[in-house]
């Protein structure tokens, strides 16, 4: 086959678990979480706009293997994206069934270990290949504080070219540094992403590294959070993304005990 230049960048939206303490197990229970976002790409001769809604379904077992809280989480994701020369799109984005084993370490550290698949909707909207993403996290949360690293690895199973795009491999990294005042959240987070390299020559690897700061309040029954995020470097997306978030997490049965910090992970294509 011939090479292409044709990107398609990272499955999973960079981003997208800031903000959620995904190394700490969840009480056990059954949780949603809807993240919602929307943002514009200065390229040129046009800006690109992108919005993605993200509903998320955790339902937090009392299982546990080698120690670790297993919860289970689907998401059936909506994207909508309006570019240069071309008519604004909208639909179904790549599923995403997952399954996390979180642990508690001791000291307000947690860790956890998430292994997912993105699967093809159908639509002209999603990644058309199949995708396994594994996802590492680290965090502290003792004290009000949320410090959390999660990486994330993609790795493209299915056809890597479909229709002229190239599907790589990815990295992206999602980092929260929040503390609490009352119910008040408040603090800086950061994203960056990366492809892998291909076979493909002519293929020009994307990447990015984003900034901003969260927001976030803590009613008792549901939290909300909302942050803001601007790329300060980027590679072959052709302009720099600025992006605003919203989220809501809530408990769906009563009985759950409400957590200190937010919940676990969630995804989906940029």
């Amino acid at each position: 086959m011939a090479a292409t230049a044709v990107e398609a960048g990272s499955v999973s939206q960079p981003g997208q678990t800031i903000g959620l303490a995904v190394a700490t197990p969840l009480p056990d229970g059954l949780y949603l979480i809807n993240t919602l976002n929307y943002g514009r790409r200065s390229t040129r001769p046009g800006e690109t706009d992108a919005g993605l809604n993200i509903p998320v379904l955790v339902w937090a077992t009392p299982a546990r293997i080698f120690d670790g809280h297993l919860g289970l989480i689907v998401a059936i994701p909506n994207i909508w994206v309006s570019s240069p020369g071309a008519r604004t799109q909208g639909g179904l984005t790549d599923f995403f069934v997952s399954g996390i084993l979180a642990w508690d370490l001791g000291n307000g550290v947690g860790a956890s270990y998430l292994l997912a698949a993105y699967l093809p909707s159908g639509t002209n909207l999603d990644a058309e290949t199949t995708t396994i993403n594994q996802r590492f996290a680290i965090g502290y949360t003792a004290d009000g504080y949320n410090l959390t690293a999660n990486l994330y690895y993609g790795t493209i199973v299915g056809p890597t070219t479909k229709n002229g795009a190239i599907y790589p491999d990815y990295l992206n990294l999602d980092v929260t540094a929040t503390k609490r005042f009352g119910k008040w959240e408040l603090g800086p987070v950061a994203f960056a992403s990366t492809d892998l390299p291909t076979r493909f020559a002519s293929y020009r690897s994307q990447g990015q590294i984003a900034v901003g700061g969260l927001v976030g309040y803590d009613f008792g029954s549901i939290t909300l959070q909302a942050y803001l995020t601007h790329d300060v470097t980027e590679r072959n997306y052709g302009g720099r993304d600025t992006r605003g978030w919203f989220r809501i997490v809530a408990p769906l049965n009563i009985g759950n005990q409400t957590s200190s910090a937010p919940p676990a992970p969630l995804m989906t294509r940029p």
